[in-house]
């Protein structure tokens, strides 16, 4: 043979008589073994069953809050460019849940992750969201999430357990999930059955704007991070002594002039009727209730001095920028003030589709007891007139709670008084679970007058046991305030609320049993890293062994 490799070259290459026997050899046994072969139904791809790292298996143990129950399975599901994510029924509300996860998992995978519906076909790789024939014991928040090597399944019985739902799924996922760039992760799910549904309706947290004003910006980013954890109610509180801060188209002026200042003289601020309505619409889409507070009778400093007729002596006060407590007081012997409370709760149950209005009733000590009770008492009616109900600090149990009137417990035992008038209760216990108190001595931000609260304080109690005579069937939930008189910034927020608020969102949604805080140090720790990913100004607790 010739083989021409390049002008003018050629190479002669020969092959021995062994080597051409050899080949021949090799020949027939290739078509022997090929004869032999029987036909075969083609193989039927399936996704591999891949077994998941000690990591990805980790993942599924370290679940805040903790499920109901968690069955780990074997194998885990991948995540793919080919996923999709599939949902049953394709209207508009699934749609956002679906888009919205989308959302949270495109950034950082650089998938396109198509949101499309689920026409049954139940192809391999995919996530499928579906509120048809689910469980309807699981409650209206409650959600099965089953996960297998060939797909991920989750279904509840309404979309909020839905929502609920995938945070759950992002919590499975690495915590590079939440970057904001494209990571080069390995996008594993473990495989199993997580069954859970919460242990008390109210989850909140309470935002306090008066003291230091935060922007629209600011609050929505507050509201993203609390729906991670499945907290579902935000009390905002709107109006206290150094400012007013929603405008009141009957009495402008508190919003122009009660809101231009806040703690430290700084220009404070206020929400337009817009921004408002921004803010609850924001929150309703991360299945969050808003709950305004306007604070009465103390603790209206901004509001007396922006209308001198809201004073007994007609005298507008001077604006207030200190921290003190307990020296304003509406003039409620002037019919003016039930005037001005009808027109303001008039205004401000129209931008608030939840059924909650917070009436304050705290720390009124320039309010005479009588003047007290028939202020607590009118103004109740009034919310029931304008269809929502009243909320409101524990104070209000001294006087006659009208059904439906819920007590928030932070200090005293005044909440017993709503128990035993029938009404509900929201525990808050200041010791515990107020978020503006520092850690210790040495933090830079943050109160101490109820002590200092490191990260085992907030999770080692228990509401059905906080308070003597207040039991679990008389307790609606448990709500986190923040008080912002030292608070700036979005990072302070979030340097005080976090990592404590991890331990309060697990005491509203999960059992009591089965968890303490031996357990939850160590789960809490996996969390650190999802908190860097998203960026979270957290406290590095000493208490905790941060991974």
């Amino acid at each position: 043979m010739v083989y021409d490799l390049s002008p003018g070259l050629k190479v002669r290459k020969r092959f021995s008589f062994f080597q051409s026997i050899f080949l021949l050899l090799i020949l027939y046994l290739l078509t022997s073994c090929r004869s032999n072969l029987k036909e075969e139904a083609p193989l039927k791809a399936t996704t591999p069953v891949l077994e998941p790292t000690l990591e990805t298996a980790e993942r599924m143990k370290s679940l805040i809050p903790k499920p109901v129950s968690v069955t780990p399975t074997s194998g885990s599901f991948t995540l793919t460019n080919d996923t999709q994510i599939l949902i049953k029924p394709a209207n508009q509300e699934l749609i956002f849940i679906g888009d919205y996860l989308a959302g949270k998992l495109r950034s950082s995978t650089g998938y396109a992750l198509p949101v499309t519906p689920d026409t049954g076909v139940n192809e391999p790789g995919n996530l499928y969201l579906s509120i048809n024939d689910a469980d309807p014991s699981l409650g209206a928040e409650g959600y099965l999430l089953t996960i297998t090597p060939d797909r991920v399944s989750l279904t509840a019985s309404q979309p909020a357990g839905l929502f609920w739902g995938v945070q759950t799924i992002r919590q499975l996922l690495p915590p590079v999930v939440e970057s904001k760039v494209i990571q080069p992760g390995n996008w594993q799910i473990a495989a199993g059955t997580i069954r859970d549904y919460p242990r008390f309706s109210w989850r909140g947290v309470m935002l306090d704007v008066a003291r230091h004003f935060f922007s629209v910006e600011d609050v929505k980013q507050y509201i993203d991070l609390i729906a991670f954890y499945k907290m579902n109610r935000f009390h905002i509180h709107i109006s206290d002594d150094q400012g007013w801060r929603l405008m009141i188209d009957s009495w402008p002026n508190l919003a122009l002039y009660g809101g231009s200042t806040e703690v430290g003289g700084g220009p404070g601020g206020y929400y337009t009727k817009d921004q408002f309505t921004e803010i609850v619409s924001y929150a309703q889409s991360r299945y969050i209730l808003v709950v305004p507070e306007i604070d009465m009778p103390g603790h209206t400093n901004a509001a007396l001095a922006s209308y001198p007729e809201l004073n007994c002596n007609g005298i507008a006060p001077n604006l207030y920028t200190g921290t003190e407590v307990g020296f304003s007081s509406l003039c409620v012997s002037k019919e003016i003030t039930f005037t001005f409370l009808g027109d303001v709760i008039h205004e401000i149950a129209a931008l608030t589709p939840g059924p909650y209005i917070h009436i304050g009733g705290d720390e009124a000590a320039a309010t005479s007891p009588g003047d007290y009770k028939k202020l607590i008492e009118r103004v109740q009616a009034i919310v029931q007139a304008n269809g929502k109900q009243a909320i409101g600090w524990e104070e209000i149990s001294q006087v006659n709670l009208l059904p439906g009137s819920i007590a928030q417990y932070w200090s005293s035992g005044h909440a017993r008084k709503a128990a035993e008038q029938g009404n509900q209760v929201i525990m808050s216990p200041a010791s515990k679970i107020y978020l503006d108190m520092k850690y210790n001595s040495t933090t830079p931000l943050g109160l101490n007058w109820a002590g200092y609260v490191e990260v085992s304080d907030s999770y080692n109690w228990d509401p059905a046991n906080q308070l003597p005579g207040v039991a679990e069937s008389d307790i609606l939930g448990v709500e986190a305030p923040l008080w912002s008189e030292t608070l700036e910034t979005i990072q302070d927020i979030e340097y005080m609320v976090f990592p404590r608020l991890l331990g309060v969102a697990e005491i509203g949604w999960s059992p009591s049993t089965g968890r303490g805080w031996d357990e939850y140090k160590e789960r809490l720790a996996v969390q650190g890293s999802r908190l860097k990913a998203m960026e979270v100004n957290f406290y590095p607790s000493p208490q905790v062994p941060w991974r």
